[in-house]
């Protein structure tokens, strides 16, 4: 495993932006080492990277990942940041179940009203 990674490496290996990398940093997620102006990512940054990432295509905000983060980098540790990822995990599938039924009763209204244009149509003789 290498010691160091550029952030060309990492934008090709994970297709994001140095922009994106840039706003984790800002943000205080990732923490780079620093010589002159380049930037050196160390495994564990590559790690994290990965599981931020991974946060954000799950539907995680910056926030909730910074929680999760510093969870772990104090204590309670590991074991805090399970439990909370695991808070978040139900969190988040509670909000996509609701939102799955909000779709569902949304194309349902979709249909009676199509089926009620459809239906008054036949009733003044203009055909579809």
């Amino acid at each position: 495993m290498k010691k160091y990674y550029s952030i060309t490496e990492l934008t090709r290996e994970f297709g994001v932006s140095t922009r994106t990398l840039r706003f984790y940093e800002d943000e205080g997620l990732l923490q780079p080492e620093r010589r002159g102006r380049t930037r050196l990512y160390r495994a564990a940054d590559r790690r994290l990277l990965q599981e931020i990432l991974r946060g954000r295509r799950i539907g995680f905000t910056i926030a909730e990942i910074r929680e999760i983060v510093h969870v772990y980098k104090e204590p309670p540790g590991e074991i805090g940041q399970l439990k909370l990822m695991m808070k978040k995990i139900d969190e988040k599938r509670d909000d996509l179940r609701q939102k799955r039924r909000d779709i569902d009763e949304t194309l349902s209204e979709l249909d009676q009203a199509e089926e009620a244009c459809l239906t008054r149509m036949v009733e003044i003789g203009v055909g579809t």
